[in-house]
């Protein structure tokens, strides 16, 4: 007898056993009628010593499934992303499903290497989580014939499933939480609005300063390695507030720790100086000065979504495409307490 070892095969069982490959399938597939008691034994002590585990990733694909399904994110450190993952996690273990998670730290390069990594493992289907795809990169997912269904980011061009809060409603409320609080000015400061999410909500709140006269709306458009430009901007406006009751309002969390560190620099009380309300809520949020008043959307909920809504697709893919849109809510605090 050798020596158990858990990389053995079906050959390796076979071998110890005296038999055919055919025979301990057989014995594996619960045919054991067709054998003799006496091959059932062999085959027996075979698969004990030598620690033999049939491979489910090979039985899967020969039944034309992996089991596996991929994920996609932008940034595993986003306390959205981390969330949004967890979603997924509960509904694929509730279907006996394995998640595979890449990480791209928002670099285009990694995006396409980890699809391509996906396919080679047949997963059965992918969720996209990448909010830094160009239309380019995006286009190209149409070419991939595997379900996906992407997160945080519509594609209207693309019939491709989309789960995601409803930006324009979510951002109406913040529009109507300053205004009734008599806020005259907003600074929006965002990351690129070449990403549909965040153009959405800009364009949101400029539509609802549009409705209401005694609002205005500025936009502050922030590339991450020109630090110098935000902190200029943040100046300009915090001397604006001297003369009207001004809030700044942040597109994501990322933004919204940048714009925190800079009013803390400029020595800037949130709330009593300057109103602050931020788009996600991570757990920081209600610890940083006074509490800041965020947008919280169901991320945990948006991952369920997208993980039942890509199991549909894979079960059915003639489907329609779908455009989900979750409703957020505003948890105010008294970073607009003033």
């Amino acid at each position: 007898m050798t020596k158990a070892n858990r990389f053995s095969t079906i050959s390796d069982v076979a071998k110890l056993a005296g038999s055919g490959k055919t025979s301990v399938s057989r014995y594996l597939n619960g045919e054991k009628n067709k054998l003799s008691i006496a091959l059932q034994e062999q085959i027996a002590r075979a698969i004990d010593e030598l620690n033999y585990q049939p491979s489910q990733s090979a039985r899967m694909l020969k039944a034309g499934r992996s089991n596996l399904i991929g994920l996609v994110l932008a940034d595993i450190t986003n306390s959205y992303s981390i969330e949004v993952m967890k979603g997924i996690e509960a509904v694929c273990r509730e279907n006996n499903l394995m998640l595979l998670v890449c990480n791209t730290d928002n670099d285009p390069h990694l995006n396409t290497k980890s699809l391509e990594l996906l396919k080679s493992h047949r997963v059965d289907g992918i969720i996209v989580n990448t909010v830094g795809m160009s239309k380019d990169e995006l286009n190209s997912l149409q070419s991939i014939d595997t379900p996906i269904v992407l997160v945080d980011r519509s594609a209207p061009s693309l019939d491709l499933d989309c789960v995601g809060v409803n930006n324009e409603s979510a951002t109406q409320l913040v529009g109507q939480h300053l205004y009734d609080l008599q806020y005259k000015s907003v600074l929006v400061v965002t990351a690129d609005l070449v990403i549909s999410p965040r153009k959405a909500r800009v364009d949101a709140l400029k539509e609802f300063a549009e409705q209401h006269d005694s609002l205005t709306v500025k936009v502050c458009e922030w590339k991450h390695e020109d630090a110098d430009y935000l902190v200029k901007a943040l100046q300009e406006f915090y001397s604006e507030c001297k003369t009207t009751k001004a809030a700044i309002f942040c597109t994501n969390s990322v933004v919204t720790l940048n714009v925190v560190k800079i009013l803390q620099k400029m020595g800037v009380v949130i709330g009593d100086e300057v109103g602050l309300v931020a788009f996600d809520d991570p757990s920081w949020c209600e610890l940083i000065g006074p509490g800041i008043t965020a947008v919280r959307q169901p991320t945990y909920m948006i991952g369920q979504s997208a993980c039942n809504t890509l199991i549909g697709r894979i079960n059915n893919p003639n489907l329609s495409s779908k455009d989900i849109q979750l409703p957020a809510t505003l948890i105010t605090r008294r970073s607009t307490s003033q």
